[in-house]
């Protein structure tokens, strides 16, 4: 049974609450160099035009469907995840404005708050390291975490109902993330709330396309929200 109270938020990072500034794409030319894809040519574009597409979605899944071959595809992943992991070590990352001060009000709020990544574990830990959030939330979940599926699947919210068991009921947990798959990852779990954040990769008009109930100018709104949902 619902309590009608939202007492589990699970948050997306890169796009939601961290600012990337393009690095995806970024690493995504250097590990699509590494496997022979030049740059400015027709398959580079159309490749890059998927990554855009998909963002959100798990970045093995989108080198199994950029590449059929799975070597090839892992070596991929592998190199995308290095070139990531580089620019974050190089200081290319820094949290959204707002964002860790909206994580420990939610907190303080008596919410529990998960952080969720369609990035690997060691992309993951990397980014919560150069900003100092390791203690930030008491869960943080990759789609190895889930079983291996990332985003548009619900298996990371669904993993994050069941490890913290915050509610009793999905109707309870906020989905927030700045793509279509973050969308649909919520919607597909069941979740309450489904907001979108205008701060990364997608606008409204997507947002609300793939299910989006509310459109928010950024992650420092939510706890607004929540009150006005009286949530």
């Amino acid at each position: 049974m619902s309590s009608n109270r939202v007492n589990l938020v699970v948050l997306d990072m890169a796009g939601t609450t961290v600012a990337d500034g393009g690095l995806v794409e970024q690493a995504f030319a250097a590990a699509a160099e590494k496997l022979g894809v030049v740059a400015g040519t027709a398959d580079f574009d159309s490749k890059l035009d998927y990554v855009r597409a998909t963002m959100g979605e798990s970045k093995i899944s989108v080198f199994r469907h950029l590449f059929a071959d799975e070597a090839k595809a892992q070596r991929a992943n592998t190199a995308f995840e290095e070139a990531y992991g580089d620019l974050v070590d190089g200081g290319r990352i820094a949290g959204l404005p707002g964002a860790r001060d909206t994580v420990e009000q939610l907190t303080a709020d008596g919410r529990t708050v998960v952080l969720t990544t369609g990035f690997a574990r060691v992309t993951q830990d990397a980014i919560l390291t150069a900003l100092g959030w390791q203690d930030l939330v008491e869960l943080t979940l990759c789609p190895a975490d889930a079983g291996g599926r990332g985003r548009p699947y619900p298996d990371m919210v669904l993993t994050a109902f069941l490890r913290t068991g915050a509610v009793a009921s999905v109707a309870d947990v906020a989905v927030v993330g700045d793509t279509s798959y973050d969308m649909l990852s919520g919607t597909r779990a069941g979740a309450g709330v489904v907001a979108g954040v205008l701060t990364g990769a997608h606008g409204r008009t997507r947002l609300e396309a793939h299910g989006a109930g509310h459109v928010l100018g950024s992650v420092a709104e939510l706890p607004g929200l929540l009150a006005e949902l009286g949530r």
